[in-house]
């Protein structure tokens, strides 16, 4: 691997940024980011970067406008510090469900947050399943969306009996999500029909494909409220499933939804550390964390040597 890459980190993802870091045997670079008293946001690179290429390492999760706010300007400091190229790292894309107008007068502010993003100065943009797969078109500039679909696999093979499992979108608008990671585990495939009276709550009306006797396994990118899984797991324990477990990329988990999960029957929700999770999350008796900082790391890896990182789509 080349000598000139140099790892910064936000304060959103700094330990998953160490991780990186770990696995590429690289020094993460030294960054200040700070505030002033009225919460303004300074950056600092407390290294030469000048001809470096510059990995940017930063989730715009909760609280997402600080957080992007940091990214923009770290990007900004790094153009200004002459880097060779500048690479967006965002293993959560926040604003990526305002991918389209839903009614009159909305914005569309995934397309914002990716003009933004570039004008800022970013020569390339790295993130992880992306809420729609369309955003990589909002970016002028190349932009590799991974999957985390490998890391979730090899967790499901090591860890569940492939005899009796059941792979479970848990809407509609998933299934080509689940039928991927299905055909990966060689497993059949079920749908949660459900109905979203308004953002954030849902019901559940019906289960298409047999789960009786089945270890049901939902599959999704994004969980926040927690609501679509719970109410899943009830349905599908309902129509005789033998347990269920949640394989999530992403986990936003708002509001009261840690206790939600840790209430509800589902027998465990395994997401990644995308997000950096909260102490909550941490004591949560049936939620687990698996890193995808290796996955990164073999990406940035094989992006600053310019080879291909395509069998890391798949």
């Amino acid at each position: 691997m080349k000598s000139s890459i140099k790892i910064v980190a936000g304060n959103a993802s700094r330990p998953l940024a160490e991780a990186i870091a770990a696995y590429l045997e690289q020094p993460l670079a030294v960054c200040s980011v700070r505030r002033f008293a009225d919460m303004e946001i300074f950056v600092e690179l407390q290294e030469n970067v000048r001809g470096e290429d510059v990995f940017i390492v930063q989730s715009t999760s909760f609280p997402a406008n600080d957080h992007l706010m940091e990214l923009l300007i770290m990007i900004d400091a790094a153009r200004r510090s002459s880097a060779r190229r500048i690479t967006a790292v965002l293993p959560y894309f926040g604003y990526a469900r305002q991918d389209r107008r839903t009614s009159g007068r909305t914005p569309i502010s995934a397309k914002l947050v990716a003009n933004l993003i570039t004008e800022a100065g970013a020569d390339r943009v790295m993130t992880l399943d992306l809420h729609a797969g369309q955003i990589q078109g909002f970016f002028d500039i190349p932009t590799d969306n991974l999957f985390a679909a490998p890391v979730m696999v090899r967790d499901i093979k090591e860890r569940l009996d492939p005899a009796d499992m059941m792979v479970v979108s848990p809407d509609v608008g998933g299934v080509v999500r689940a039928r991927a990671l299905a055909k990966r585990i060689d497993a059949p495939l079920a749908i949660v029909d459900k109905r979203r009276e308004r953002p954030g709550e849902s019901e559940v009306m019906n289960i298409i494909g047999e789960v009786e006797g089945r270890s049901c396994i939902l599959v999704d990118d994004i969980v926040d409220s927690g609501g679509t899984l719970v109410n899943a797991a009830e349905a599908l324990l309902a129509k005789g499933a033998k347990d269920v477990s949640a394989y999530i990329t992403h986990g936003v988990l708002s509001g009261g939804a840690v206790s939600r999960i840790a209430s509800s029957k589902l027998k465990e929700l395994v997401i990644t550390d995308s997000i950096q999770p909260t102490a909550a999350v941490k004591l949560a008796r049936n939620i687990r964390v698996v890193t995808i900082a290796p996955l990164l790391g073999e990406a940035i890896g094989r992006t600053a040597d310019e080879s291909s990182v395509s069998s890391l789509f798949v």
